[in-house]
């Protein structure tokens, strides 16, 4: 198991590029089955949530070939064998429920173990399965989940929330159906945009990309294509982040910045500053870092809500800054009940935060953070506490990192190489 061994307090400086959205590369690579044709993915992460996700395809036939001086994956699924996926293997990825749809659609079903993934609370797969049924496919659960069909056909599906990956599946599920399928309540986040214009060059018909109701009209085949993924805008707001609380001055390249205003907008509530200079994002070394009150000198609130708003996954990295602002302000994810159970580690490292209940914490700052040993509980909190350790005081120790080399693509180099102090050592265990 790694470890980050990190000495605080060093500003970074420099030009980083963001790493491919592991949030778009994960549906992209299980929409590969939707064809037995190649598709050719440029800029993809070479993550542990996609090598991962690689093995599953693989299990079932995929052919993968990978350029990694490129950041190419060519993935091609000519020749399927339907079998049992390993249970180990889905248990450590929550995207392994995304291989339902098209397996559906292609090949008539699918013997899925149920997903895994971070540990913050129950995520539903309800809305997934009640998707798929209006599509036509059965359903059936014991110790796996069981989808079959004798042929989808195209449904006005209203999906019961607003759930990213649902939404995924149900437009993966429909291009290969028999007629015209409505997805309303959908989700609209950059990589659900993303997705869509991949399938659309690889022939589907999808209208109305962006909006909560999508409009996809069935195609009897699909066929290979190319695809560039775009940045990972959670990446690109760690390393803003990271900036921020070293005091540091960064430029972000290529960073995407047309999914960022949102962002930028809630992040100016405690006082930060992003400047957008083309694609480019560059955080300058004179930021303010006051959180700005509500009318009447009322304490402000950072909620997190569906896309266009505020993402849930920022929430970890938004308390951090905060810590480091002057000002009280109250965090609330009322999405996942476990999102916030990090916090007592900032608290241990010095941090003035109030947990008001699982969904909801007040946060007074500034406060010095010093040095403290870590575990990484998730991906989101892991990343957040890597910027607690590179602000703190001393010598800080995470645990458990292979978390966020989940969804983070070499995050110790890329800070290295922005003069930060932070060192990976793997520690080795002995058995009696």
């Amino acid at each position: 198991m790694d470890k980050f061994i990190i000495r605080g307090g060093k500003p970074l400086q420099g030009t980083m590029r963001p790493s491919g959205n592991k949030n778009a590369a994960l549906p992209m690579m299980a929409a590969s089955l939707l064809t037995t044709e190649p598709v050719l993915l440029h800029n993809m992460p070479d993550i542990q949530d996609t090598r991962t996700m690689a093995k599953l395809l693989q299990s079932l036939g995929v052919t993968i070939t990978k350029d990694p001086l490129a950041s190419t994956w060519t993935i091609q699924a000519s020749n399927i064998t339907p079998g049992d996926l390993d249970p180990d293997l889905c248990r450590q990825i929550r995207a392994s429920i995304l291989l339902a749809g098209p397996m559906t659609a292609r090949y008539g079903g699918l013997k899925l173990p149920p997903p895994g993934g971070d540990v913050i609370g129950r995520r539903r797969v309800d809305t997934h399965i009640l998707a798929l049924q209006k599509l036509g496919a059965h359903f059936e659960y014991e110790d796996f989940f069981d989808f079959s069909t004798d042929g989808l056909v195209g449904a006005d599906i209203l999906l019961d929330e607003a759930s990213v990956t649902a939404t995924e599946n149900t437009i993966m599920a429909a291009v290969l159906a028999k007629g015209t399928t409505f997805i309303r309540n959908a989700a609209s986040e950059p990589h659900i945009q993303q997705l869509c214009i991949l399938l659309n060059a690889m022939g589907a018909k999808i209208d109305n990309i962006g909006s909560n109701v999508l409009c996809v009209e069935g195609v009897e085949e699909l066929h290979g294509t190319e695809f560039t993924i775009g940045p990972d805008y959670l990446e690109v707001i760690s390393f803003v982040g990271a900036t921020v609380v070293t005091g540091g001055e960064v430029r972000i390249k290529d960073a995407g910045v047309e999914y960022l205003r949102m962002i930028q907008l809630v992040l100016s509530k405690l006082g930060v500053e992003m400047i957008f200079d083309g694609d480019d994002i560059i955080v300058p070394s004179s930021q303010k870092l006051v959180i700005q009150p509500d009318l009447g000198n009322a304490i402000p609130e950072i909620s997190v809500m569906p896309w266009p708003a505020f993402p849930t996954d920022l929430m970890s990295i938004a308390i951090v800054i905060a810590t480091q602002s002057k000002g009280t302000i109250l965090f609330h994810d009322w999405m996942y009940p476990s999102r916030m159970f990090f916090i007592d580690k900032l608290v241990s490292m010095g941090a003035q935060i109030v947990l008001c209940d699982p969904h909801r914490c007040i946060v007074n700052g500034p406060t010095q953070l010093n040095a403290e040993k870590l575990d990484s509980p998730d991906i989101r909190a892991g990343i957040a506490l890597v910027l607690a350790a590179l602000s703190a005081k001393g010598e800080s120790t995470i645990r458990n990192v292979g978390q966020i080399d989940r969804g983070y693509e070499r995050i110790d180099e890329k800070l290295q190489l922005l003069g930060a102090d932070i060192v990976r050592k793997r520690t080795v265990t002995t058995e009696n």
